[in-house]
């Protein structure tokens, strides 16, 4: 069964580093592409980044740049996501998520996972 567990969050002070991770299990892991989504209390989810199969590309929301890095690594079954210089505007449950479609993963992915949060103070 394809499953999706995130894992690394937590409560960090603005300025802060946390990295997330995601590990998949099920055969679709080292074939698709892989992405997270964050969600803030009372706000539509957002998508955060995204990256290929392979790993040769990778994606970002104008937000993150330059702040975050997506990486994965198929032989772990896990993707990772470093955060770095963190804002209050981070704090968000974030979601790791899964597509055959790199494009498809960044609007509207079809396997979600249960989520892990992320509180950044000021």
């Amino acid at each position: 069964q394809e499953r999706l567990v995130e894992s690394g969050g937590g409560l960090v002070q603005a300025g802060g580093s946390l990295r997330l991770s995601c590990t998949a299990s099920g055969r679709f892991f080292s074939s698709f592409a892989m992405g997270w989504f964050r969600q803030a209390p009372g706000k539509e989810r957002e998508f955060v980044a995204a990256i290929s199969w392979s790993g040769g590309s990778t994606y970002y929301a104008d937000s993150v740049k330059g702040r975050f890095t997506i990486s994965r690594d198929n032989a772990k079954n896990s993707v990772y996501l470093q955060m770095s210089s963190l804002k209050p505007e981070d704090t968000a449950v974030y979601y790791c998520n899964a597509d055959p479609d790199i494009t498809t993963v960044q609007s509207s992915p079809y396997y979600w996972g249960q989520g892990t949060q992320v509180t950044v103070s000021s």
